[in-house]
């Protein structure tokens, strides 16, 4: 999966603004369950809010970062406690967000 541009990241940091947190990471950390969630939010609506609450000792930046990884989405922003991520619906009929102009 190609990076996005700063254009194409700017844009989701705009809609993700008015979003709510879908998820909420505790003490218990990236868990494989997290991580399924994670995935499945992230096919059903191509972007997620999380929320790290304050019991995670875990740096919300490696947090993100993990998550990414593992769910092979991509970071748009980690402000304080709060991730967005993206990850494009593999069909094109189904992208909300970066449409079948974004595809180079």
């Amino acid at each position: 999966m190609n990076g996005l541009t700063s254009k194409e990241r700017a844009y989701l940091k705009g809609i993700a603004m008015n979003m709510d947190p879908i998820l909420h990471i505790g003490k218990s950390t990236v868990t494989p369950e997290i991580t399924q969630a994670v995935h499945e939010a992230l096919e059903a609506r191509e972007l997620i809010k999380i929320n790290v609450l304050k019991n995670c000792f875990d740096d919300p930046r490696s947090i993100a970062e993990r998550l990414a990884e593992r769910t092979n989405s991509q970071v748009v922003q980690v402000i304080g406690r709060r991730i967005v991520l993206y990850k494009q619906a593999k069909e094109p009929g189904k992208r909300k967000y970066l449409g079948k102009e974004a595809k180079k």
